[in-house]
């Protein structure tokens, strides 16, 4: 229990001082808090996923290795963008909707393409890398040509740089060193009410490597650095299956392995969640709370299947072609239409 309360408490600190420290610095050489967000933000609280499959690669344990990436980046958007839109409505940059959140879908359609013969070798790896290479020289490119958004207020601006550099630091370090620590209280105190490894694994520790991000886009949030919020889970989404997956297939001597359920489930159903953001995010630029409602109700429905199917219930089966068959293509129908409906009705060139 002290361990738990000891790692959110780190969340909490090191979370303020990144987003604060980043926020600053973006603001000291001119670069939008939406690339900071993509960029420095995304790929520091992505370290625990680096650290978690690599190391699981390198040990053989393919399913934890790719499970960790899959899981964390559903887990990104359908829980963490819920969560800080139902703290605020979280406003979209423009450059998110044309670009960003096309090359998540982009990547997550590729690597399901890279696995479909179940293994992402290591040739393929290194192809992951260089995209991940391109993708942030493009970002960099963006932000000196002056073309990505400028993004809203920026807090920590009048910080010197040497205590923004300290707080980006720090906080990076409190987030994974906190992470830990929450995993930790948190699986002593689900052995203690008698719940199997098996559960905990598919839930606690599944999330538990997102915490940071959680940390950082609620902070964010309520600091009124929306662009930071959603940049973060974007980018780290990006960085989870370019640079994660890449290195851990890289670096394993037999790449990383793909087991067929994680092919026939978890991969689609990351690819859908990753398409369901385009229509979202297209509804006049914003995520209202109902967006970030139905965004956690499909976590909450994600998460129960993994239990049924640990379980080996009956219902499993049925629940999980439900969601892939009815439940997710609907929603995706319903809200491209909305999707229509809102740019149709908005006056000519509101949306460029």
């Amino acid at each position: 229990m002290v361990l738990f309360v000891l790692g959110l408490g780190l969340l909490v600190a090191g979370a303020e001082a990144l987003v604060r420290g980043s926020a600053g610095l973006a603001g000291r050489f001119r670069i939008p808090p939406l690339v900071v967000g993509l960029t420095v933000v995304a790929f520091g609280t992505s370290s625990p996923e680096l650290a978690v499959s690599l190391s699981a690669a390198l040990k053989g344990q393919a399913d934890i290795a790719l499970g960790n990436v899959v899981g964390s980046n559903i887990f990104n958007v359908l829980f963490i963008l819920g969560v800080s839109a139902l703290i605020t409505p979280l406003v979209v940059a423009r450059q998110l909707v044309r670009l960003d959140v096309p090359v998540m879908i982009g990547v997550s359609a590729l690597t399901l393409l890279l696995a479909w013969n179940g293994r992402v070798s290591r040739l393929e790896g290194v192809v992951l890398l260089v995209g991940i290479v391109l993708y942030t020289a493009w970002l960099v490119r963006l932000a000196r040509a002056g073309r990505a958004e400028p993004g809203e207020g920026v807090v920590g601006r009048g910080d010197p740089l040497a205590l923004q550099l300290v707080l980006i630091v720090a906080g990076l370090a409190l987030l994974v060193l906190g992470s830990r620590w929450l995993v930790g209280g948190a699986v002593a105190i689900a052995k203690a009410f008698g719940l199997s490894e098996l559960i905990i694994g598919l839930t606690i520790v599944a999330a538990g490597t997102s915490l940071p991000e959680v940390a950082s886009s609620v902070i964010a949030a309520i600091r009124g650095q929306r662009d930071i919020a959603v940049g973060n889970v974007v980018g780290s989404n990006i960085f989870n299956l370019l640079c994660v997956l890449g290195v851990s297939a890289a670096a394993a001597p037999g790449g990383v392995a793909a087991a067929r359920p994680a092919l026939a489930f978890d991969l689609p159903v990351m690819i859908a969640v990753a398409l369901a953001c385009l229509p979202i995010f297209l509804t006049g630029h914003r995520i209202e709370r109902w967006e970030g409602g139905l965004f956690l109700a499909y976590y909450i429905a994600y998460t129960l299947f993994l239990v049924l199917d640990a379980q080996d219930h009956d219902a499993a089966p049925l629940f999980g072609a439900f969601m892939l068959a009815f439940a997710l293509p609907l929603t995706a129908i319903t809200l491209t239409v909305v999707a229509i409906r809102v740019l149709r009705a908005a006056p000519r060139g509101a949306a460029d």
